[in-house]
């Protein structure tokens, strides 16, 4: 008796590097969990004065409502199905505690899309009033994530934020990336002096404490200047000074790379010393660049919230995840007893370094040669 044979699949030995490390990579749930997550969150940057029900600071000054608790959207009315609706919320002392309390009313709210509110840029540069969703009342709002202490919206000020705390670490990732690859090919190509004069500079970089010099640089800017400016330049020449790390295992990795053969031959051929360093050197270390940049990147984004929680980084009328977090900070025990949702703003951060290591961790495994399955 025979027995037909098991169709295998075809193996492409001719397949390059990266083609394999993508066959591998898709093999890997977490990290490609870790992935769709991020391209969420920059989504959701991206758009987040469209999805945002409401602008970054705007709240009532005759109708103050702080710390106003998440209100849930009903989908039912009088035993059938109706549109999307809140209920509208009063304040009551309660005469034990002497805090004020909210109690939902009878006052439905009706949720339209595609609703017209406050004013924002999308991509930095086009104005639009156009919002996802919103009930188009000033005095009856959507609180999907309640609010803060000045009752603004924490769902649309979480939004806004991600724009700051998501770009500001890849932009410090890249000047950092582009210094510290330059750097360390110059080091490792031309050797000697150079190569001495540069290892001595990231020495004494090194010896720089950054949080003194971070509280030393806020205070030379001048106070009227825009906030979220001086952050940019701070963590821009905070990443100016960390490329050091970066430099020296360029720098080791391409004096292995300088011996090797197509090295000597684009030298004999008359190739220019930026040509062999950039075309022929660099490009060797394209699979750990790639990892260096997914998991620095989140050490900026937890360097700037931590610098906003201390309030030398995204200050009012801005605001960053690490500034948000700030008022769970303020409100002691209570944040965690009484308004819980403060606390959104720090899950978000949690969320956000997680998923760039769960990245960072795929990336290395599909493109490690011993790790591959």
């Amino acid at each position: 008796m025979t027995t037909a044979a098991t169709p295998t699949k075809a193996i492409n030995k001719n397949q390059g590097q990266f083609a394999i490390a993508k066959e591998q990579f898709r093999k890997n749930a977490t990290a490609k969990f870790g992935g769709v997550v991020l391209i969420l969150l920059y989504l959701m940057a991206l758009f987040g004065g469209f999805l945002a029900p409401d602008g970054l600071s705007n709240y009532s000054t005759t109708n103050l409502t702080p710390f106003h608790p998440p209100t849930p959207i009903h989908f039912t009315s009088n035993g059938g199905l109706s549109r999307p609706y809140v209920n509208n919320y009063t304040q009551q002392l309660n005469m034990n505690t002497f805090v004020n309390e909210y109690k939902a009313t009878k006052e439905k709210c009706p949720i339209y899309f595609g609703v017209r509110g406050e004013t924002y840029k999308i991509l930095g540069f086009i104005p639009s009033n156009l919002h996802l969703f919103g009930t188009g009342n000033p005095v009856c709002k959507v609180y999907l994530f309640g609010g803060d202490a000045l009752g603004r919206d924490l769902l649309s000020r979480t939004l806004y934020a991600s724009q700051v705390s998501l770009t500001i670490g890849v932009l410090a990732v890249l000047i950092a990336t582009v210094i510290g690859m330059a750097m360390g090919a110059i080091s490792a190509y031309f050797g000697g002096v150079v190569d001495n004069l540069i290892q001595r500079l990231i020495e004494v970089i090194a010896s720089i404490p950054y949080l003194f010099l971070v509280i030393l640089l806020r205070s030379i800017f001048p106070s009227d200047l825009n906030p979220i400016l001086v952050l940019y330049v701070i963590l821009g020449i905070l990443a100016f000074i960390s490329w050091g790390g970066l430099a020296r295992v360029v720098r080791g990795q391409l004096l292995s790379v300088r011996e090797q053969d197509y090295v000597s031959a684009a030298t004999a051929l008359g190739s220019s010393n930026g040509r062999i360093m950039f075309r022929h050197m660099l490009p060797s270390m394209t699979s750990y660049l790639i990892i260096s940049l997914s998991l620095a990147i989140p050490g900026y984004i937890l360097l700037e919230s931590g610098l906003s929680f201390l309030g030398i980084g995204a200050v009012e009328p801005y605001a960053s995840w690490g500034s948000l977090l700030s008022q769970a900070q303020e409100g002691g025990f209570a944040s965690i007893t009484q308004r819980p949702w403060v606390l959104i703003p720090g899950y978000f951060i949690v969320a956000t370094v997680m998923c760039f290591q769960l990245l960072g961790d795929g990336l290395r495994d599909a493109l490690d040669p011993r790790k591959r399955q």
